[in-house]
């Protein structure tokens, strides 16, 4: 459908249309080759809309995922050793998303795809502080003393864990459900933990980040994120105001 171009430049993200009619003005865009007038209209999807002579190209629009990784699966678009990946996954998304943070291959759980990078990097930074939960199934019986233990924090190759949520969430005959929610990212820090204390892990889940939480998802499947996911993933990630605790 043909718009102004100043509205096109505009929702292209190039400049606001102020400033857009400035560059029209300057003949620096062209319309199928022919240099732009003010108030000219076009089509963006037929016709070849230049601005200082680089082609116009819409940017994809942002999409987000949550996905139940299976285990036995690499997160990871690609793996020389032709394992499994995140990629085989997602043959039914149009656009490339990628996966945010990391799971390892022998965890499952919930996963983020997406596209949109400033957020990816925004939750993955150490400052965001997004909660992680993950349920765990150990071995043995673990006992009340070590999840007080684990809750204020183990030495793991040299420093200490920042203290987590950890609860029981039942015991079976020789192994416990434990739920541990997190705020660090460390390389198999879960893993690590629980070696720490005796109880190696035999399942790790990760269930929840956030708001956005695994629910019915089998391994495998992915859903697109909700309205009210989204925002709530971006007000945890806006970089904070430094005045406001002076």
């Amino acid at each position: 459908m043909a718009e102004r171009l100043q509205k096109i430049l505009s929702d292209f993200g190039i400049t606001s249309r102020r400033q857009a009619e400035e560059l029209i003005k300057e003949g620096r865009v062209t319309v199928n080759g022919n240099v732009a007038i003010l108030g000219q209209k076009a089509d963006p999807e037929r016709d070849y809309i230049k601005v200082d002579g680089k082609l116009l190209i819409k940017p994809e629009p942002k999409v987000y995922y949550a996905f139940y990784k299976p285990r036995k699966v690499i997160t990871s678009l690609l793996d020389p050793q032709g394992r499994p990946t995140v990629k085989d996954f997602l043959k039914g998304i149009k656009f490339r998303v990628y996966p945010v943070g990391r799971l390892d291959f022998d965890s499952e759980g919930l996963l983020l795809l997406t596209n949109d990078g400033a957020l990816a990097h925004q939750i993955m930074h150490p400052s965001s502080q997004i909660e992680k939960t993950y349920m765990v199934k150990v071995e043995g019986l673990i006992e009340r003393e070590t999840i007080e233990k684990l809750r204020k924090g183990v030495k793991i190759e040299g420093r200490l864990t920042v203290p987590v949520s950890v609860n029981l969430v039942r015991n079976l005959k020789a192994n416990s459900w434990i739920r541990i929610t997190l705020h660090e990212g460390r390389k198999r820090q879960i893993r690590k933990m629980l070696e720490r204390v005796g109880h190696p892990v035999i399942r790790l889940i990760r269930v929840a980040i956030d708001g956005v939480r695994l629910g019915e998802l089998k391994p495998g499947q992915l859903r697109p994120l909700t309205k009210e996911e989204i925002e709530q993933l971006k007000s945890k990630t806006k970089p904070r105001d430094p005045t406001k605790n002076k």
